[in-house]
């Protein structure tokens, strides 16, 4: 019997390159693979956008030439368009707050990269992400934390399949970053001192509203009223698509003292300001729920739960709603609950499913 094939996505960084050189040293037939996502205009082709950038290409092709397997480039342009910037776009013009990471994982590394390796005859795809893959007690299949909580990448996976889970690898997941680095310095990758992509890939230069504002042209909102939650009107916001619950700097309104943004209200184009106490909250709503480690989840289970992908996690309750949405109770109230954002929940390291915060 052959080698097990794996297709490894490779970012042109020290992760991903390790992951493939780990890989390789446990018997399996590893093909690089780089997917070119995105390019807004030339200019972004030297930005170092880790993901994006010509660079990015250049620096996976010599890793692969480095450890001697094959490589490929292959475009995912179009679904990566459609699945993660149209829906980063939109979201925020609905006065939601999204998280592009998980978009991409969903619909990029695992639906379209997944397919694709099958049909060149891979079992698995494996990533540079810090996080493990166990079979629980059960019989599912689960994503669990990494060897290191300084880089645990979880969080951003709640939504991957059975399927999906069964046909992927993450062999970074067993080691912390340092030990990632060593490693490439070992065996003398070039990338081994490359800085961590720290920004949303396709968006290098963190202005969130400027690229908002020329995807969305003509539908971008316009200028409104912060309010209080009585309806007191404080002064004008630049658009809703500038702010995030709890928000404080940027405002520009002169309060005497740090305030919040609260809510935001699409419908009436207005941005409610609070105090700091008016940022937490013990419960929320989740839908477009996905089971991962549980087959199913009932009224009363208990989780730790995350609510955004640098948040610690708080205990929470989760009770299940006729239209089968979640209510989540957090046994301690927790800042900045934010719509578009993912809640995951966690069940003795593992992932057990997600939502997304309404």
């Amino acid at each position: 019997m052959g080698k097990k094939k794996v297709v490894v996505g490779m970012s042109g960084g020290v992760d991903s390159s390790v992951a493939a050189y780990l890989l390789k040293e446990q018997g399996y037939e590893v093909i690089g693979v780089t997917m070119r996502l995105w390019q807004e205009d030339s200019e972004r082709e030297e930005t170092g956008a880790e993901c994006c950038s010509l660079s990015a290409v250049s620096d996976a092709r010599r890793v692969a030439d480095e450890l001697g397997i094959p490589f490929y480039v292959m475009n995912f342009a179009d679904v990566f368009k459609k699945s993660v910037v149209d829906y980063f776009v939109s979201e925020y013009l609905h006065g939601r707050t999204p998280n592009p990471c998980i978009a991409c994982n969903r619909y990029v590394k695992w639906d379209a990269l997944l397919k694709r390796g099958m049909e060149i005859g891979a079992d698995y795809i494996a990533t540079g992400h810090y996080a493990r893959i166990i079979k629980r007690e059960n019989g599912r299949y689960a994503v669990s934390v990494s060897k290191t909580d300084k880089k645990d990448q979880t969080y951003a996976l709640y939504h991957l399949t059975q399927e999906q889970l069964a046909h992927t690898l993450m062999p970074a997941g067993e080691y912390t970053k340092e030990e990632i680095r060593s490693i490439a310095d070992r065996i003398g990758l070039r990338v081994a001192d490359k800085p961590d992509s720290q920004e949303i890939c396709f968006i290098p230069d963190h202005d969130y509203a400027g690229f908002i504002a020329r995807m969305a042209g003509e539908r971008m909102p316009r200028e409104g009223n912060f309010v209080r939650l009585d309806g007191t009107v404080l002064g004008k916001h630049k658009g809703i698509a500038h702010y995030t619950i709890g928000q404080r700097k940027g405002l520009n309104l002169a309060m005497g003292h740090p305030v919040f943004v609260t809510e935001i209200r699409p419908d009436t184009n207005e941005v409610v300001i609070g105090e700091a106490e008016d940022v937490f909250c013990k419960e929320l709503m989740a839908d477009q729920v996905h089971y991962m480690g549980v087959e199913k989840m009932e009224d009363g289970m208990r989780f730790l739960t995350k609510i955004r992908y640098a948040h610690q996690g708080a205990m929470a309750s989760v009770f299940l709603e006729h239209d089968g949405k979640l209510r989540v109770v957090f046994d301690e109230p927790q800042r900045a609950v934010t719509p578009g954002q993912a809640v995951v929940f966690y069940e003795q390291d593992c992932i057990a499913g997600g939502g997304v915060i309404l």
